[in-house]
């Protein structure tokens, strides 16, 4: 209850504490991490191992505030041990779980991708979200818009994206409205904040 008599929505646990940064937010801003059973901190990315959790926030300075001020025993209220290069484990797992979300929307019939099929897509208002690789040409990038009050996802390379659609690489794809697409938007954001250099243009809207 708030000291405005209003009751704080934190259903499901909706809101948790980064504890390199001290701020509550929304949990999908943040990361999981758990105890091993040899007191190594886990990365639990999709949420679902057993034990207490702490969270940071999805960026590596926090990351890396954690690590170096030694945050993950103050949290976990014991001795833990912490890799080197936890950063960059976070930023892979992430990675895979953003092409595995994308390709099960291919599946599903609700992305596509190459640039006429996106094009045809935002000409018919079909699309919710513009994906483009972060390594393709700013130019061919540009001939691209987001869909209005769409968004926009620019922090996995041609590579990446060719990965969750089955090709050698991808430079545009799009995602309809529905489906799997809040899904695949809020972890590109937890990505987004995980690389320092981000493709396109930085829109996260239209």
């Amino acid at each position: 209850m708030t000291r405005g008599g209003v009751q704080k929505d934190r259903s499901e646990g909706s809101e948790r504490k980064c504890i390199a940064t001290g701020e509550t937010q929304p949990k999908q801003g943040l990361i999981r991490f758990v105890m091993g059973p040899e007191g190594q901190v886990v990365p639990d990315v999709m949420e679902k191992l057993p034990g207490r959790g702490v969270y940071v926030t999805s960026s590596h300075p926090a990351l890396e505030t954690a690590v170096k001020k030694k945050l993950f025993a103050r949290g976990f209220k014991s001795q833990v041990q912490v890799s080197s290069g936890l950063a960059g484990e976070v930023e892979t797992q992430v990675a895979r779980r953003l092409v595995g979300l994308i390709s099960l929307a291919r599946k599903s019939g609700d992305a596509v991708a190459g640039f006429e099929k996106v094009k045809d897509w935002l000409a018919k208002e079909e699309a919710r979200v513009l994906i483009q690789a972060s390594d393709g040409s700013g130019r061919g990038k540009s001939k691209l818009s987001t869909p209005y009050k769409g968004k926009f996802i620019g922090c996995l390379t041609a590579d990446e994206l060719g990965m969750a659609f089955g090709r050698q690489t991808v430079i545009h794809a799009a995602l309809a409205s529905g489906g799997l697409s809040k899904r695949v938007v809020d972890e590109a954001q937890r990505l987004q904040g995980l690389r320092e250099t981000v493709g396109g243009s930085g829109r996260t809207e239209g």
